[in-house]
């Protein structure tokens, strides 16, 4: 799968890049061959939003396993959020925990930075090499206590940013909402009542600042883990304006509505929280149409215990890079089952290759098959059913909210730099962990 569409090809490998694109491979040589016929390969793919939890949480997640869930489905890049412990808002710090990481990640790897009220100035001399993007938490949870919502703070971030041409990654929710609504009223006891307590309203006032900011400084501005039909059209609407507004949707925003939630509890508890079957289908619109720039998974595990806790102590957030691309395509085959798959693969590409190698810096190696990028794949049987079980869990957390999915297709093998990463063919079995802290260069979309 290229950026031009689906073509039947041979892929010509050398030094861990790509050579070439064969038609025919009669009379060609090679030290090696890997026979794919029947299958789609992809770009490598890149989640621009997973949390590792390293260092300082890595009870319920660390670099190998998260590594591997990503490797199992067809990730070869990431990019880790900054609220670990302790959080990651120093740019002269990144290189250290690169440096960490070295020899346990399967994947190759970013970082987006973190910030606090009394770290703004660090966006100021912030460098490609550390990072092109910054996180900003407009509301807090559990495991986000750097909340960043006074009107001036914002201001200093979105015009410090602009200056730089640093791209915000925001978690967009009012924090001011939720404590009026908190203050006025009882906490939820039950899960039936969890997103009345979080509502639309929450990111839809974030969303509103937000543009309105992005309009005075002309910040550029990627809104994760869109959840409501509101927010989609705010956002559609200022790109159309002209104004550089991106967003995410997760997996999990497009799989569950709350309906499951009430059922399901705190297994698919998360923030934003899941809402209604309209908002789930706003979602899935404005993935068909191109308005989502990429799809995220927020791979954010907690331990079975800590998720059984009360629900005001139950942490929201759970498990979804190896799930992320065969949830997403299984949700499209169930929607659409008349959909030529070629169209659906190519959504995936476009939005879990393509877009964040774009929007955040590595496009000149990664996201698409090309002569001179990085041999990077994702092998995909797009006509295996199969259903995803507690035995297939690659993160540490060991749970999924996936388990007794019948899933439309899966990875079966998955290469980084031309080497394989993960074989689910002949193994299950993985690679050598030598993912590696990758370059990248200020965006100029």
């Amino acid at each position: 799968m290229t950026s031009d569409g689906v073509r039947t090809a041979a892929v010509a490998v050398d030094n861990g890049t790509v050579t070439a694109l064969l038609d025919d491979v009669d009379g060609v040589t090679a030290d090696s061959f890997l026979d794919v016929r029947g299958r789609y390969v992809l770009p490598g793919l890149i989640d621009s939003h997973v949390h590792f939890r390293t260092p300082g949480l890595t009870y319920k997640e660390d670099w190998a396993h998260g590594s591997r869930a990503a490797a199992a489905g067809g990730v070869t890049t990431v990019f880790d959020m900054p609220n670990t412990r302790p959080a990651l808002t120093d740019p002269a710090e990144v290189a250290g925990r690169a440096a960490a990481i070295a020899g346990s990640s399967l994947v190759d790897f970013r970082f987006h930075l973190g910030t606090s009220s009394q770290g703004l100035a660090t966006i100021d001399d912030l460098r490609p090499r550390d990072a092109v993007s910054v996180k900003i938490f407009m509301a807090g949870h559990h495991t986000a206590p750097n909340v960043l919502g006074g009107q001036k703070e914002l201001e200093y971030a979105f015009a410090a940013a602009a200056e730089r041409g640093v791209r915000l990654v925001l978690h967009a929710e009012d924090q001011a909402v939720f404590a009026l609504l908190d203050a006025a009223n009882p906490a939820p006891t039950t899960y039936v009542g969890l997103e009345p307590a979080r509502p639309r309203s929450g990111g839809i006032v974030a969303v509103a600042r937000v543009i309105e900011l992005v309009r005075r400084f002309n910040t550029k501005a990627h809104i994760l883990h869109v959840s409501s039909l509101e927010e989609v059209a705010l956002l559609v609407a200022a790109r159309r304006t002209g104004l550089p507004v991106t967003f995410e949707v997760t997996g999990h925003h497009l799989s569950f509505t709350a309906a499951d939630t009430e059922r399901l509890g705190a297994r698919i508890r998360l923030s934003p929280a899941i809402r209604s079957a309209a908002d789930r289908e706003a979602l899935w619109h404005a993935l068909h149409a191109g308005d989502v720039d990429t799809l995220g998974s927020d791979h954010a595990p907690h331990t079975i215990e800590e998720k059984l806790r009360p629900l005001p102590d139950a942490p929201p957030g759970i498990p979804g890079v190896q799930e992320l691309a065969t949830a997403v395509f299984t949700g499209m085959r169930r929607r659409e089952p008349e959909t030529p798959v070629d169209q659906h693969l190519m959504i995936l590409a476009r939005h879990l290759a393509q877009r964040p190698a774009e929007l955040f810096g590595i496009s000149a190696r990664k996201g698409t098959i090309a002569t001179g990028m990085d041999a990077d794949f994702a092998v995909f049987d797009a006509h295996h059913p199969w259903m995803f079980g507690e035995r297939d869990v690659q993160s540490k957390a060991g749970w999924s909210a996936y388990e007794g999915w019948t899933m439309a297709g899966r990875i079966v093998t998955t290469i980084r730099r031309a080497r394989v990463i993960w074989d689910g063919e002949n193994g299950p079995g993985f690679g050598d962990p030598d993912g590696v802290w990758l370059d990248a260069a200020m965006p100029d979309c």
